[in-house]
């Protein structure tokens, strides 16, 4: 019962045949011209370069921080005003509701 019924291979009908052979063939190398190498200058970084780029990481870093950081503050504010208001409108509507 919990065994798997394995299908059995189907034999082939109709007609069958021989499988085709094939033969390599030989392929020869093209010889191409070496590829001309460009003459670049070395680019070479001094101790001043690389506190310039050391300091205007850091400045990016900085201003990315203080934009996200602001913007997740403003939400934070936005936030505590909204469940202020609901707190107020709340307490206006029970209010009326008992003066009745």
């Amino acid at each position: 019962m919990f065994r798997p019924k394995i299908p059995t291979m189907p034999t082939p009908t109709g007609l069958v045949s021989a499988p085709a052979v094939f033969r390599p063939t030989t392929v020869e190398p093209v010889q191409t011209p070496p590829a001309p190498v460009a003459q670049r200058p070395t680019v070479q970084i001094t101790p001043g370069t690389a506190l310039a780029v050391i300091g205007a990481g850091t400045a990016v870093v900085l201003v990315v921080g203080t934009i996200l950081v602001s913007m997740l503050l403003a939400t934070a504010v936005t936030a505590a005003s909204v469940a202020v208001c609901a707190v107020v409108v709340r307490s206006l509507i029970a209010s009326s509701a008992k003066r009745r």
